[in-house]
């Protein structure tokens, strides 16, 4: 029996490298927080709305189900894997270049954040926006890809998907 490779969809291919660049961006900058934030812990304003200051969050975006079980890192991080690999599958099958770059975004940013978790318990935080009274719970590049890719895919859902070839 002959075994036959199938290149990957357009939608897959698109989402990998949506994804890849995301989490290589997420990876550096959080590395370049810690070793510029973290000894002496420090906070660094870059703008009167902007500072870079280090946090560590064991729960999910914005600081829920923050807990701090041994088990926690471990759950959260199956939880992710699994709806990345949902992420894959959807982009695979996906005929929208824009729901296939939301999928690798928010996959990116979810490989990310599991390897904080695993690799320290926790997912390191840096930037930090504030304005008018208003602060904003520290986030990072990964979050950014999450909640980008969720804009996107609620945007793209606001037009008609075209079917078959244009006339």
């Amino acid at each position: 029996m002959k075994t036959t490779w199938t290149a990957p969809s357009a939608g897959l291919r698109l989402a990998g490298a949506i994804g890849a660049i995301v989490l290589v961006l997420d990876q550096f900058t959080k590395w370049a927080a810690l070793e510029h934030l973290l000894a002496p812990p420090r906070l660094i304003e870059v703008a009167p709305f902007l500072n870079l200051v280090l946090g560590f969050n064991t729960g999910v975006s914005f600081g829920l189900l923050e807990n701090d079980s041994a088990y926690g890192p471990w759950l959260l991080s199956g939880a992710a894997l699994l709806v990345v690999a949902v992420l894959v599958v959807w982009a695979a099958r996906s005929d929208s270049r824009a729901e296939a770059a939301s999928f690798g975004a928010i996959a990116g940013g979810a490989v990310g954040n599991v390897m904080d978790r695993l690799r320290q318990g926790a997912v390191t935080d840096f930037i930090d926006l504030h304005a008018f009274g208003w602060h904003w719970p520290t986030f990072n590049v990964a979050d950014i890809g999450i909640t980008g890719g969720v804009g996107l895919l609620l945007v793209s859902g606001l037009w008609p998907r075209q079917t078959g070839k244009q006339s």
